[in-house]
């Protein structure tokens, strides 16, 4: 029932065309993963351009986290539980991007996008926090542009299949988090360096 909604709210922002896609993105309860590979599909049946249309889900895909963003900084974590479920976010994942935030800072704006748990929960402690909203706007895009990229493709090629790019894109994606962890660890450790040395330099000079 709910996918056969899904599918029909589709349907109807496909007659406003590339920005159908980008406005279907912009609301969070209508999943990238469906949406993407559908885009996909009718590329393959010619109706539409490859590049055009992951621009335009690149940019869905970046204002949709910024409202679940103003969500975090405006109305904080009792709101986000209360009504997350709209968003399709739980508790579990709140409270999972909560402790990737904590560990790795503003960075997850970036990282977060391809964890699988955190991706879509992961804006609202970037909002809760108050960070920087250009600096979490651009993070976001360059996140959300190669994930686009990549369902798109994979919609084309799969053509009427194109409900299996979830499964194929999870395949794709686990040598690409792993390199994700390694650079976010990286990340990690270069930032504590940094307020290692900041404390250092803040120590008064001893006589």
């Amino acid at each position: 029932m709910l996918d056969t909604i899904i599918l029909s709210m589709i349907e109807f922002f496909k007659g406003f065309g590339y920005f159908g896609v980008l406005l279907a993105l912009c609301f969070e309860f209508i999943p990238a993963e469906v949406i993407l590979p559908m885009a996909g599909f009718w590329i393959a049946q010619g109706e539409y351009s490859y590049w055009l249309m992951v621009l335009a889900g690149t940019v869905g895909g970046t204002i949709g986290p910024l409202t679940l963003y103003a969500v975090g900084r405006y109305g904080g974590r009792p709101i986000v539980l209360k009504y997350g479920k709209f968003f399709l976010i739980n508790e579990k994942q709140v409270n999972a991007s909560d402790k990737f935030f904590a560990k790795y800072g503003a960075g997850v704006a970036f990282f977060g996008r391809f964890m699988p748990i955190v991706r879509t929960a992961i804006s609202v402690p970037c909002g809760m926090t108050k960070m920087n909203v250009w600096k979490f706007t651009i993070y976001t895009f360059l996140a959300m542009f190669p994930i686009t990229a990549l369902y798109v493709y994979l919609g084309i090629q799969l053509g009427e299949n194109w409900e299996q790019a979830g499964n194929l894109f999870k395949q794709y994606l686990q040598p690409f988090v792993i390199i994700i962890i390694i650079l976010a660890v990286i990340y990690a450790i270069y930032k504590y360096r940094i307020k290692i040395l900041e404390r250092k330099m803040n120590l008064p000079n001893k006589k």
